[in-house]
């Protein structure tokens, strides 16, 4: 199942998700500093979903086949966690990155996924890099969304910035359709050639979330089953959005007023800071 959908019911659902999703980002983001904990952060955000917006947190209890109930509401991801990291007692220092993923549910059954990395403390350039490139790389692909074009133009996209910048892409995970059901097709790869896969069409809903890391792309799955670690214990960076192909390009879905400004200036080779 795949969502290509032009009904502005639709839509409209999609964007109230998507902008619900980006303001749990915005709320947490004063809670994360050094001494916190993952667990807190979680706690916060469920309260958050749970008594203001009236949200669901589609993480919470999820189990695709194969899998246990991942145990909490939002994924946590600190370091060399690539993703899926599951809020716990670790608590932050100065020098870490983490990655936050949120997914809310609407009370109309409308889904809305994003995720944005975090600086915590004095973190050293090597780090701040690796996150500023993969912010590249994710708008670097969504500028490549519009009618006609071809998935694979996202991937190659993604993958040359990438591995210019010297990093590796994980290959394991993607982006992914999304509407009212969490995960569906297509499969949004961060990797590939130009002119090749699938063509975008007016009303797909999908996400970008290129997951890059400083060493190797190789990865390890932890006993939880649900935690993703790089194999060599590199740094591992990760942005997301959701995105609506629209009639002449494309629409970012989860924005909100502290999100992080678009990159424009990747079309004219300057690319913007976060």
């Amino acid at each position: 199942m795949r969502t290509i959908n032009t009904d502005l019911t639709f839509i409209d659902g999609m964007r109230n998700a998507g902008k619900l999703a980006s303001e749990v980002l915005d709320f947490i983001e004063p809670f994360i500093k050094i001494g916190v904990s993952t667990e807190k952060i979680d706690s916060l955000c469920q309260e958050y979903m749970r008594d203001v917006q009236g949200t669901i947190p589609a993480p919470l209890n999820y189990q695709p086949p194969g899998y246990p109930p991942f145990p909490k509401a939002i994924c946590t991801s600190v370091n060399d966690v690539i993703c899926h990291g599951i809020p716990g007692e670790r608590i932050l220092k100065s020098g870490d990155i983490v990655n936050l993923d949120i997914t809310v549910i609407t009370p109309e059954g409308f889904y809305g996924d994003t995720s944005r990395m975090f600086l915590i403390g004095d973190v050293s350039i090597l780090a701040k890099r690796l996150c500023q490139v993969t912010f590249e790389c994710m708008w670097l692909g969504i500028s490549k969304v519009r009618p006609g074009a071809r998935l694979g133009d996202i991937g190659a996209a993604i993958q040359f910035h990438a591995e210019g910048s010297g990093y590796s892409v994980v290959r394991e995970y993607c982006g992914h359709g999304i509407g009212k059901v969490f995960h569906q097709e297509p499969q949004i790869l961060h990797y590939g050639k130009a002119g090749t896969g699938e063509t975008l069409q007016e009303g797909m809903t999908f996400t970008i979330e290129p997951m890059i890391n400083a060493g190797r792309r190789d990865i390890k799955t932890m006993p939880d089953r649900w935690t993703v670690k790089t194999k060599d214990r590199s740094l591992s960076a990760q942005w997301e959005h959701t995105i609506l192909v629209t009639s002449s390009g494309y629409e970012v879905l989860t924005v909100s007023d502290r999100c992080p400004p678009p990159a424009h200036n990747i079309l004219t080779s300057q690319i913007s800071t976060f």
